[in-house]
């Protein structure tokens, strides 16, 4: 629910938004009306169209099959902003997961986890703002242009 807040509200504040969701049930225009979709797996989409450092990754899904690949291509890539949803707890379990997959442990410190700035925000709605606040501060304090793509 809150990639469905998230995607409007950062097409609204100018950035491109994609969409990357193997699960179809998830990613479909009803969900995501006039937003890029891919209902692929990270691994296949990411081949297609590489990640790069005006690229902010937010994943969402809680499926660490879906979220793990995501991650470690973007912390490759350089991207500006990459944030992950779960717990400290479950964030451990992440760590974990990267640093067997060989992300190095100061890649892995630039994903913000728990996602999004702690304004102690409740509903989907407010987690994205916080979400979209804290990649706008990311992608405006490394002094980019506006070239790049949220996804």
């Amino acid at each position: 629910h809150i990639s469905q807040a998230l995607a409007p509200m950062a097409r609204i504040a100018g950035y491109p938004v994609e969409i990357i969701d193997p699960r179809t049930a998830f990613a479909t225009s009803d969900r995501f009306p006039d937003i890029a979709l891919h209902a692929e797996w990270p691994e296949d989409v990411l081949k297609r169209q590489p990640l790069d450092s005006y690229t902010a990754l937010a994943a969402l899904t809680h499926d660490p099959k879906i979220d793990d690949f995501a991650l470690k291509a973007a912390l490759d890539a350089g991207c500006f902003y990459v944030g992950a949803l779960g717990s400290r707890k479950t964030h451990a379990k992440r760590v974990e997961r990267l640093l067997a997959s060989g992300a190095t442990a100061d890649q892995i410190a630039r994903i913000h986890a728990p996602i999004g700035l702690d304004i102690g925000a409740a509903s989907p709605a407010e987690i994205a703002v916080a979400v979209l606040a804290q990649a706008i501060h990311a992608f405006r304090s490394r002094g980019l242009e506006s070239k790049g793509a949220v996804a």
